[in-house]
């Protein structure tokens, strides 16, 4: 009987250190999943919005596509070298402001900080049988500060119409923030 009562005090207590052990790696391995999701989170929020405002572009370079065509007399024969890039997209106050000859295709856009804009500049040729439009389309997502720029380069002939699309992977102005 003494000797199962000396063993006895060495074994007691060895079990809560095991249990704390067990429960603090359960705890960081929780804490790092948990980072983990928030931070894949964060990653598709983003992705969603620069989606939305892609999508919201591309919608407004399709209007106003339309509309530089539609608004064209009868097409010519192009034959000459396009001038220099108009330079207006580059702008502030092309979109923003009281003096914005950018246009609003539609009045809103679903989801969207605001509706997307597009701004319909001629391209003069070199001679003055050709013409040709730059459009320049600004769309945003979910919040302000995601825009997505795309651009199209109308050259209209008799053959028909010939578009060059470009994505602009900057804005090429800053917005100074409040």
């Amino acid at each position: 009987m003494t000797a199962c009562n000396r063993s006895r005090p060495y074994t007691r207590g060895i079990a809560l250190p095991i249990v704390l052990l067990v429960s603090s790696m359960l705890l960081v391995t929780a804490a790092a999943w948990l980072e983990a999701a928030l931070v894949g989170a964060k990653a598709t929020g983003g992705l969603e919005d620069r989606v939305k405002a892609f999508h919201s572009a591309d919608s407004a370079l399709l209007r106003c596509t339309r509309i530089a065509f539609d608004s064209l007399p009868e097409p010519r024969d192009v034959t000459s070298v396009l001038g220099s890039e108009p330079e207006k997209w580059r702008l502030k106050a092309s979109f923003e402001g009281p003096s914005a000859n950018a246009i609003t295709p539609f009045a809103t856009w679903p989801h969207a900080a605001r509706p997307p804009q597009c701004l319909i500049e001629a391209w003069p040729a070199r001679s003055r049988e050709g013409s040709a439009f730059l459009i320049t389309a600004r769309g945003f997502g979910g919040h302000a500060g995601s825009e997505a720029w795309l651009q199209q380069q109308l050259e209209i002939t008799e053959s028909g119409v010939v578009g060059h699309w470009r994505r602009v992977v900057a804005k090429p102005f800053q917005t100074s923030s409040p």
